[in-house]
């Protein structure tokens, strides 16, 4: 039996993903095309279709890796255009699957939040 898949923006990524359509949309009133911002947010709408599709899409983040600001037990990364990434955490029960999105984040920020060091 297939589970129905949700998609729930929490906060910081709701945010990107809303301040990404504002600028967007400021980009096509100007006539301006496949800006990077345009990129990034096709790229948030296909990759979340494709966590809706299967949500397990995403590559599994090991558990002593985890932000502890999250506060989850398990995270799932998704590389986005001009690599940023997409940080989700699946929620299930016996009828649904949530997948939240938390965070839409910028390489370097993905990085500091890691602790990786440039080389």
């Amino acid at each position: 039996m297939n589970k129905p898949v949700r998609i729930i923006l929490l906060e910081q990524a709701n945010n990107e993903y809303r301040r990404l359509n504002a600028i967007v949309g400021q980009q096509l009133s100007e006539g301006k095309e496949n800006t990077n911002e345009m990129q990034l947010l096709k790229s948030i709408k296909q990759k979340s279709a494709l966590i809706k599709e299967n949500p397990f899409y995403g590559d599994n983040i090991q558990k002593y890796l985890i932000p502890k600001k999250y506060n989850v037990s398990n995270l799932w990364r998704v590389e986005l255009a001009g690599y940023w990434r997409m940080l989700y955490t699946i929620k299930g029960n016996e009828i649904e699957i949530i997948c939240f999105i938390l965070d839409i984040i910028n390489h370097p920020d993905y990085n500091k939040l890691f602790g990786y060091k440039k080389r």
